[in-house]
């Protein structure tokens, strides 16, 4: 259980900044750019949620925002920590199994979509292209738990399906029109 009594600590002042082993790096290195790049999918998915309300799928992104804090913990803790918090296989087979599901009722893409239509379809949009950066950055970490990177790989996966179904399963989808601006 985490328990915060205060928020500031100063020992990040000069740059630097605790892992869960202990060790300390510097606020610049790639682990920490990956831990950042996820912290801002986490608040995108809230957005989205905020926007979506009621509706489906925000029970569900709720989960995914949970699963992003273990994401974290994952990253923070280097590889060979007995005991350590990780992303496991059966969270991105949950991740796979729930894209299967909400695509079972969407018809074939015609043409790359833009991202927009219905507002909390905009917000997921942003969140899925800021889950592609948080992989990115996660491809530069040395000793990454490899089922951390497939669980981003399919969140994005994940996250541009949700649109779909959010914009009236994919009838309120805005379709790129290639050349339409020459």
């Amino acid at each position: 259980m985490v328990k915060l009594n205060r928020i500031y600590t100063r020992t990040g002042d000069a740059g630097t900044t605790g892992l869960v082993d202990g060790s300390r790096v510097s606020k610049a290195n790639p682990r920490m750019a990956a831990i950042g790049d996820v912290d801002e999918a986490n608040s995108a998915i809230g957005v989205a949620i905020a926007a979506l309300g009621e509706r489906s799928p925000a029970t569900t992104l709720l989960t995914i925002q949970n699963d992003l804090f273990d994401l974290g913990a994952d990253i923070a803790t280097p590889l060979g920590i007995d005991g350590a918090l990780r992303i496991v296989p059966a969270q991105v087979a949950r991740l796979e199994a729930e894209i299967d599901a909400m695509n079972a009722d969407l018809g074939p893409l015609t043409s790359f979509i833009l991202p927009g239509g219905d507002p909390a379809a905009a917000a997921l949009h942003l969140a899925r292209a800021i889950v592609r950066r948080a992989e990115r950055s996660a491809v530069a970490v040395d000793g990454l738990n490899p089922p951390a990177l497939a669980y981003l790989n399919r969140l994005s996966d994940w996250l541009f399906v949700a649109t779909r179904v959010v914009n009236g399963t994919g009838d309120g989808d805005v379709l790129w029109q290639p050349g339409a601006s020459r």
